[in-house]
């Protein structure tokens, strides 16, 4: 028969003592407990012993507890306020390659404008010699109400033979999408992110809100991860990315290469 353990017991004890006691009431070890929330027996364990400085951020560690809780069957709420971690405090963030939206959108009209300034300053001189070769013609011809003399030969105005091509058909310009390059991702909750450069250096850590929008240019990131990877879009070189690959505990961790193409951190 299965022992429970004593509830006042339980109400006093840590947010740790509480997973264990729960796991062990459920009949689990904590190799079942690993298998069934996707991840490794030694953050179970930490978990269970309140070892937060060997989990991340304390949003990592929030996020980790409440899987856990509802696993168990223990309410998230108690388990929140139990939690003896630090609290979630949102960083100010600088980030180094951020492009405000009115900066790029006057980056894509400026390249539109250079297509039609370059265009017109090629048609438009064509076009205007085609109009004064035409008229040269008309004005050298004879007029029709004046009688030839008779002896005469009214010779017909030369033809030149230069030829004039002028094409006033629109420029072919690519669209913003094909200027769009390297690594897009976009918030639809708060959201924490850590991006690595190639030397190791920190591009951008901290909290992320809701709505938010980051680039990274290509070659520039080395190393990514993403917290509450659910709430978040991403676009790699203009391409829509499935994040569910990447994510274990609703985290995406990844490297990209040096070919571009983007790699799972076991």
């Amino acid at each position: 028969m299965t022992t429970f353990p004593d509830p006042t017991h339980h109400a006093m004890a840590g947010c740790g003592e509480r997973l264990k006691h729960a796991r062990e009431a459920s009949g689990l070890s904590i190799d079942d407990v690993a298998a069934r929330l996707h991840m490794p027996a030694r953050v179970v364990r930490s978990l269970e012993a309140e070892d937060w400085s060997r989990l991340g951020a304390p949003v990592f560690v929030r996020g980790q507890v409440r899987s856990y809780s509802r696993l168990v069957g223990l309410t998230t709420a108690p388990m929140m306020a139990a939690l003896d971690v630090g609290p979630v405090e949102p960083s100010h963030l600088v980030s180094r390659t951020h492009t405000p939206r009115a900066q790029w959108w006057a980056e894509q009209i400026g390249r539109r404008l250079v297509y039609i300034v370059l265009t017109l300053s090629l048609a438009v001189p064509a076009w205007v010699a085609t109009r004064q070769h035409l008229s040269g013609n008309v004005n050298d011809a004879a007029p029709l109400d004046v009688p030839a003399k008779i002896g005469v030969i009214v010779q017909p105005a030369p033809v030149s033979s230069r030829t004039v091509l002028a094409s006033m058909g629109p420029v072919a310009v690519p669209p913003i999408e094909a200027l769009a390059a390297g690594i897009v991702i976009r918030t639809h909750a708060e959201t924490w992110v850590d991006a690595v450069a190639a030397d190791g250096s920190s591009i951008e850590k901290g909290l992320l809100p809701s709505g938010s929008e980051r680039r990274f240019a290509p070659a520039q990131l080395a190393r990514l991860t993403i917290g509450n990877a659910s709430a978040v879009d991403m676009q790699h070189n203009g391409q829509q990315v499935d994040l569910a690959p990447f994510t274990r505990t609703n985290v995406a961790r990844f490297t990209v290469s040096s070919d571009g193409s983007l790699v799972v951190v076991d």
